[in-house]
């Protein structure tokens, strides 16, 4: 019932002001759709061309005119944003590729122009995937506040009021299974409020008059009277938008190694080839003519097809095998950007853990037996949807247990429950219900104690005290968020693919999440983080290690993700908001994939490195023999073409799966 309830509020929505308009949404959305157009166009061209070429090999104009048509269609998207960055006075990929393209054309080369062109456009396309995250994810988040709050009036009746009109101090009723509305100070009434959307907390935290509650959290089964402390915009998911917008801002871009190459390598072909066109008429009296036709023969050698190719080959192929894995990443530069991580930072709940409390251990007293435990507290728990409760009932079925129906079943909020089982009244609670029993003797404190300092919840199960019996305990459940069995072997692959260092950033209490890191092998353990102080924390390994990846799957971890070097989200279980703010998404939610991403990052920039090396000591051997007179220019051409072809090879290696990645474990960016 909880569930649905929350479901059902949770599709009220209320705009803020940091909320994105829809009209540019719209423009997002048709510049997409625009891009995409262009792309598969320009493929479209490009295929008939070959076609044409094989159907009809002596038909020049017609390879041509497709050639042509396929080279216009993708340098739409090209040519117009290298004419921006020469007015920038700005030399990047884009000024690169038009270069080569302009030079393949010169040598009618149009075959080969029309397919750097729409290689090109669609890694470019692929790129563009990570425009208007920021919107998506505001918008994701501002589905988990309802649009109305319950607002108590002087005759303490509660009138519906938008939650922007409600003024601070004003009280307000949360039901059961509702969300809340508003930041606040709970003054009357005892529930468990999940506050998983907003800290992260593996457990639903019971809440008590004085105790703060947070807006968008959800009630569990108890009613609360609620002070309202903080108006709308201002309450702790008002500030989350606000830190994922101001992330998203401030988190530095990422620069291609062709990009970085491109602004040295092109400028420098200029300035060569007018050098060869002025200085020997100037200084040696050469003929005009002549050295200009060298310079222009020079540039036409120079143009860069391999270098260009190099970039946008290797991505798709990295791209293409990561998502042959459950590996999703955002674009080419979100690759690169995952093969230079140092760091990894890490969320506890449902990244390191599962997620979901589970019974880990029952303890019996007397002569019970784990079984007959089990058997009575299910039978008292089945008739609560409290998740603690939920486990219990689990840990029964698990071990085929089955149990007759409790009878006068009755909720203690904030303590736990009590129930009749084969006419003897029996209660299963809290550490604080026991004491009010008067049932806690010194060996069952002993071992109570034990239990917390696990960070783990606990249930204890015994007969309630009524009039011919004092009463006993019986047992008692130890309930926490178990880990995730691949962690270990991930954090060994992390280490062996780089990562220097793993830190946990939990909104978790400090002892459980030192409990979890202990286990799990992690380096640093952060507890009782709020979403603003896990930033801090990534801007401070940012600044020590410079390239920080940071793992989530709720809302709390957006801000986070958005400002990381690399966001990446648990996709099958996380939500829409970490998914959305995320650079890298794990389909399988398996934490092995991010060392083997990191593999394949380190890879791909290895690759396109090489490609760019190896093209450019073709392109200086041909370029010296060309300014000697040694080679002609048809044998260049030819030449550069073969180094195309063995770069383009050279990237599609990339496509290997996990024994094409092993050699990569263990190396450094």
């Amino acid at each position: 019932m909880v569930a649905r309830n929350a479901e059902h509020t949770t599709m009220n929505t209320t705009p803020t002001p940091s909320a994105p308009c829809g009209s540019c949404g719209n423009d997002n959305d048709n510049s997409a759709l625009r891009r995409g157009w262009l792309v598969a166009t320009s493929g479209g061209w490009l295929s008939l061309g070959l076609l044409m070429r094989l159907l009809f090999p002596d038909s020049v104009l017609g390879t041509t005119l497709f050639d042509a048509l396929a080279t216009l269609t993708g340098g739409i998207l090209v040519v117009p944003a290298a004419w921006s960055a020469l007015m920038k006075l700005r030399l990047d990929m884009n000024v690169l590729m038009t270069v080569a393209v302009t030079g393949a054309w010169l040598v009618n080369e149009g075959g080969e122009a029309a397919v750097v062109v729409f290689l090109f456009a669609l890694s470019e396309l692929l790129e563009s995937w990570s425009v208007g995250r920021a919107r998506r994810a505001i918008a994701a988040l501002l589905k988990l506040t309802p649009q109305t709050a319950l607002v108590k009036g002087a005759d303490g009746v509660a009138k519906e009021v938008p939650v922007a009109d409600v003024a601070v101090g004003a009280e307000i009723s949360v039901r059961s299974g509702s969300s809340v509305p508003l930041d606040g100070e709970v003054i009357a009434g005892e529930s468990a409020v999940n506050q998983a959307p907003i800290t992260g907390e593996s457990v639903p935290v019971e809440k008590k008059p004085g105790d703060t509650v947070f807006a968008g959290t959800i009630n569990g089964e108890g009613s609360l009277t609620v002070r309202v402390t903080k108006a709308a915009s201002d309450s702790t998911l008002a500030r989350i938008i606000k830190l994922v917008e101001e992330a998203e801002e401030q988190k530095a871009p990422t620069q291609r190694f062709v990009d970085k190459f491109a602004a040295i390598y092109t400028p420098a072909v200029f300035v060569v080839a007018l050098l060869v066109a002025l200085l020997p008429p100037l200084l040696m009296g050469g003929a005009w003519s002549e050295w200009t036709y060298r310079a222009l023969v020079l540039l036409v050698i120079a143009c860069p097809c391999a270098l260009v190719i190099a970039t946008p080959v290797s991505i798709v192929s990295g791209l293409t095998a990561l998502a042959r894995r459950g590996v999703l990443i955002k674009g080419g530069t979100h690759l690169e950007a995952v093969g230079k991580l140092r760091v990894l930072a890490v969320d506890k709940t449902g990244t390191i853990t599962q997620g979901k409390p589970q019974v880990s251990s029952v303890i019996t007293v007397g002569d019970i037996t784990e079984e007959e435990v089990l058997r009575r507290a299910a039978a008292i728990d089945a008739h609560s949807e409290h998740p603690l409760a939920k486990a219990v009932v689990a840990a029964a079925q698990a071990k085929n247990i089955t149990w007759s129906e409790s009878t006068q079943y009755q909720s203690a909020t904030g303590r736990g429950a009590t129930a009749i089982i084969d006419g003897h009244p029996h209660f299963i609670g809290n550490h604080k219900m026991a004491h009010e029993l008067g049932l806690c003797s010194p060996e069952i404190e002993a071992r109570l104690t034990e239990i917390e300092s696990k960070g783990q919840s606990l249930a204890i199960l015994g007969h309630t005290p009524h009039e011919g019996c004092a009463g006993a305990i019986l047992g008692i459940l130890s309930i926490g968020d178990t880990m995730r069995p691949e962690v270990s072997n991930a954090l060994t692959l992390l280490h062996d693919a780089g990562i220097e260092k793993v830190v946990m950033l939990s909104g978790d209490n400090q002892r459980t999440v030192d409990a979890i890191a202990r286990v799990a092998g992690i380096d640093e353990a952060y507890g009782d983080l709020m979403p603003e102080q896990k930033i801090e924390h990534i801007r401070r390994l940012m600044a020590e290690h410079h390239f920080v990846g940071m793992i989530g799957d709720g809302v709390n971890d957006a801000p986070a993700l958005a400002l990381a070097s690399v966001g990446i989200a648990m996709g099958a279980i996380g939500s829409d908001t970490a998914i959305e703010t995320a650079d890298m998404a794990l389909m399988k939610d398996d934490l092995t994939r991010v060392a083997e991403a990191i593999a394949l990052g380190r890879r791909t920039l290895r690759v396109i490195q090489f490609n760019v090396a190896f093209a450019l000591v073709v392109k200086a051997i041909f370029l010296v023999l060309a300014f000697t007179g040694h080679t002609s220019l048809w044998l260049a051409i030819l030449a550069d073409t073969g180094a195309t072809l063995l770069v383009i090879l050279n990237a599609l290696r990339l496509l290997g799966t996990s024994p094409f990645l092993k050699p990569e474990i263990g190396s450094k960016p």
